[in-house]
């Protein structure tokens, strides 16, 4: 093992940076490199001597960081505790990863109390199999406000650090930018609403600071693109009628707010450090309503509204792709949607689906009926294979048959009010 001579000139009181910043060797001071010790080189932590003071406190090792003090006297142990929520949390306490000494047996050599914490929280997209259509419109609105936020420091402008998408329910706006992040090779960060509210006040404003600082050690870490997303933001902050305004509903629009306008300064709770730099991480929320959210959080300087209405031939050409390899011709798709009007992207996978019921229940039947299907799914060998399963060949009438079947089901339920017939009585 090579050790470094360090001169007798070097400061014996290490800076209260250290050891988050290298400290920078200069051509004055000296190194040199041996693969044998000599009597001058200092002893290691194996040896039970101690050279500077036999009768001391042994150190684990002259040059140990553990041990460096800063100018109040502090060592690193106390600068980590204090600046981390929880130090066996944000530490854990894995032998080899942290000094022996501070390991123990109590847990056992190996106990990882940060396990939780290390769960992998970015999405990967190889669920996203087969070729897909994005609407041009689409994707140069989200590429751009990405680019955008990694240009910031180069761009004399305010960039706004939120992408606000929205627009009519199932018009594929969650699905389209994830096609986006996988065309781009970005590993996002996605959220949902359902976070955004805990029975822990505070909890879904300090889980958002903890997901944009993962999206941030993504770049600096992985070197990857990475952003944060919020898939239908105004389910879990809009007012509706006479929803009430939670204190975690204050919290999270006043997260957002302070993130747009300072986002390389993201504290989770811990003492700010001055090299806590957080790298910028573009914010896109999708939603259908906005109106219904705070209106400071969605003033142009901190975001950037998109309305996204798929025209007709956006909504032809994805369809298409849709359809392609079931040999359904672009004029026989433009034909379908021509059929159905006004309906949303999502209605058009619901009704190649629904193609699919006949088929299935057949398969049921070939494989001995309802009372085999938990045998045959779940508890079957090891290298027994499910029979198998042959798609449905589509055809123009098929679609165009479970498009009037689904449509026939959403004319039932506006139609149909059976709360209202319910609760008749309670009005008088």
């Amino acid at each position: 093992m090579a050790l470094v001579r360090v001169p007798s000139s070097f400061p014996s009181i290490l800076p209260s940076v250290f050891p988050k910043q290298l400290l920078s060797v200069s051509s004055s001071f000296p190194i040199s490199c041996s693969s044998k010790s000599t009597p001058n080189q200092v002893k290691n932590n194996d040896d039970n001597s101690n050279i500077d003071n036999p009768k001391g406190p042994k150190r684990l090792s002259e040059q140990s960081s553990w041990e460096a003090k800063d100018s109040e006297g502090r060592d690193y142990l106390y600068r980590l505790g204090k600046e981390a929520d929880n130090m066996n949390i944000a530490v854990g306490a894995r032998a080899g990863v942290i000094d022996d000494l501070f390991a123990g047996d109590f847990l056992g050599r190996d106990s990882d109390i940060v396990f939780d914490y290390r769960q992998k929280v970015t999405r990967s997209f190889e669920y996203l199999q087969g070729d897909y259509c994005i609407a041009p419109a689409f994707m140069d609105k989200v590429v751009c406000h990405i680019v955008k936020n990694y240009l910031a420091s180069l761009l004399n402008v305010k960039i706004p650090l939120i992408l606000g998408i929205w627009g009519g329910k199932g018009q594929g706006k969650s699905f389209q930018t994830e096609l986006i992040f996988q065309a781009m090779g970005i590993e996002p960060v996605i959220m949902s609403a359902g976070e955004l509210e805990s029975e822990r006040a505070g909890e879904p404003g300090k889980l958002i600071r903890e997901r944009y600082r993962t999206a941030s050690q993504v770049v600096q870490n992985q070197g990857k693109m990475s952003c944060l997303m919020i898939n239908d933001i105004d389910a879990g902050l809009g007012r509706f009628g006479n929803t009430q305004m939670t204190v975690n509903n204050q919290i999270v629009v006043g997260t957002l707010m302070n993130l747009s306008d300072n986002p390389t300064r993201v504290s989770i709770g811990q003492d700010w450090r001055e090299s806590d730099i957080t790298n910028r991480i573009p914010i896109i929320a999708t939603g259908n309503d906005f109106s219904t959210l705070y209106a400071p959080l969605i003033r142009d300087g901190r975001m950037e509204k998109f309305y996204w209405q798929p025209t007709h031939e956006d909504i032809v050409n994805i369809v298409h792709r849709m359809y392609e390899k079931d040999g359904i011709s672009k004029d026989d798709v433009v034909n379908i949607v021509d059929k159905f009007p006004n309906q949303a992207l999502d209605f058009y996978g619901a009704l190649r689906s629904r193609t699919y019921d006949r088929s299935i229940a057949k398969w049921i039947e070939d494989i001995g009926g309802v009372e085999k299907l938990g045998h045959k799914l779940l508890r079957r060998r090891k290298n027994e294979e499910l029979p198998l399963y042959t798609p449905p060949k589509q055809t123009v009438d098929a679609l165009l048959e479970s498009g009037y079947s689904l449509l026939r089901e959403q004319q039932l339920i506006t139609e149909t009010k059976l709360s209202k017939e319910y609760m008749k009585n309670m009005d008088d």
